[in-house]
């Protein structure tokens, strides 16, 4: 029987061990999508406690508390942190077989040099020992050998700490996420138009170049737009538009003319100022009404969707005449092979990280075989944490593990030959050098 979780932990044969302790370990991390808040970083207040580090904002733990029947004031609720982190322990000392298992024992060896197995007797020893050092947000990035950081930011936002974070070791750079001006059938749109001062389709258009290019001079290299699904039909966006600004209700067929509109007009933005487009698509978000209007969103009551696919996809891209480089997210692993083929129909489109609910052993597993299957997987831009934690970077190196384990089992089983002048270039391009030829160039 292994050791549990060991320092060859998923590395199932000796061409994983030479790969992951050769090639990936000490590779830097290039974190091209995350919700970390800039504002933090450059603040760098240190943490009271591990409560704070761990189950604020962190909607996967809290989706596996609320499974776990843990009462809602002991995740979002006014209960103590030691009280939170109390009722964390109890669930996740049975959560075999969830990543969130394994994220937090490494989390707990590579920043607090803790080893004791996480369990209710053991609950006290780890949080006394965790209480010892406080840990500054920048403290972590560093420790965690974070290359660049690529935040989520709205069109509307000053970048002010951007700007101020300009001398630190990592690169903070800004992503451009404009879903409010997107999203023409949510809530708050009319308003936020308004409080952009945009009077007409025109001025929109106008609006989001100025914003794009204000983020670009700021460092920015990607965008990203979070889609429910992918819209694609033509008709008279100005119409719709102002249709909406009137307050009139639109159908389905005038929403998705807006937004196709829209974004083929970011497209050509972003082919122009050497943006990378980010498209992630997929999820059911806010299920559960009573608790969105109670918390809001991003708070642990999403779900995969099972959207249309195809077809739209292929046309909205092929509209874009001579598309930007343009990144692609499913969180329906059923898309695997839809997006893999995708990714050989026109340049410089690639096969984004297993998202979400799929960023376990066999979700990371089934998106790089589908890679593989059908595409170029030494291309692939690798992981990214996807996170509002500062504790979340031992994921990369969760993921830097399978990568090996993958590319070694199929040395072992006779399918690739041990060459590690190959196998090293290809593990070291995942685990960074192709995001950062990627969005750099």
């Amino acid at each position: 029987m292994k050791k549990f979780m060991d320092e060859n932990f998923l590395l199932e044969n000796d061409v994983s061990v030479k790969l992951y302790h050769g090639f990936a370990k000490d590779m830097p991390i290039y974190d091209y999508h995350c919700h970390l808040n800039p504002s933090e970083i450059y603040e760098n207040k240190p943490f009271e406690n591990i409560t704070q580090m761990w189950l604020g904002g962190d909607h996967y733990k809290w989706r596996l508390m609320r499974q776990n029947g843990i009462d809602e004031k002991f995740i979002t609720g006014n209960s103590s942190d030691y009280e939170k982190f109390e009722k964390f322990v109890e669930c996740v000392q049975y959560a075999i077989g969830n990543p969130i298992y394994h994220w937090c024992h490494l989390e707990l060896k590579r920043y607090f040099n803790v080893h004791e197995i996480l369990c209710s007797e053991n609950t006290r020893i780890i949080w006394d020992k965790c209480l010892k050092i406080n840990y500054t947000p920048r403290q972590l990035i560093k420790m965690s050998n974070v290359h660049t950081i690529c935040t989520t930011d709205d069109p509307t936002d000053s970048l002010e700490y951007h700007v101020k974070l300009k001398d630190f070791t990592t690169k903070i750079l800004p992503t451009f996420r404009p879903d409010k001006l997107v999203n023409i059938d949510k809530q708050g749109f009319v308003q936020y138009i308004e409080k952009c001062n945009i009077k007409s389709l025109s001025d929109l258009e106008g609006f989001i170049e100025d914003r794009l290019k204000y983020f670009r001079e700021i460092g920015c290299r990607i965008s990203d737009h979070g889609l429910d699904y992918i819209p694609y039909e033509h008709g008279n966006a100005e119409a719709v538009f102002d249709a909406a600004l009137k307050g009139e209700k639109l159908n389905s067929h005038q929403i998705d003319v807006y937004k196709t509109h829209l974004l083929l007009h970011c497209a050509r933005l972003y082919k122009k100022y050497n943006i990378v487009m980010q498209l992630h698509f997929g999820a059911l978000r806010n299920t559960n009404s009573g608790m969105f209007e109670k918390l809001g969103p991003d708070t642990g009551f999403d779900s995969i969707n099972d959207c249309h696919l195809a077809y739209n996809l292929a046309r909205l891209i092929d509209s874009m005449g001579d598309n930007p480089k343009i990144i692609l997210y499913s969180l329906n692993p059923s898309d695997n092979y839809v997006i893999g083929t995708m990714t050989g129909n026109f340049k410089d489109i690639r096969f984004g990280s297993a998202w979400w609910f799929n960023d376990h052993i066999d979700g990371m597993e089934e998106q790089m075989r589908a890679n593989a299957n059908l595409g170029a997987l030494n291309k692939f831009l690798g992981m990214l944490t996807d996170s509002r934690s500062f504790l979340s970077y031992p994921r990369h190196e969760y993921f830097r593990r399978i990568l090996c384990s993958l590319l070694g089992n199929w040395v072992n089983e006779g399918s690739f030959p041990e060459n590690y002048d190959i196998l090293g270039k290809i593990v070291q391009d995942i685990c960074f050098n192709n995001i950062a030829e990627f969005l750099e160039q």
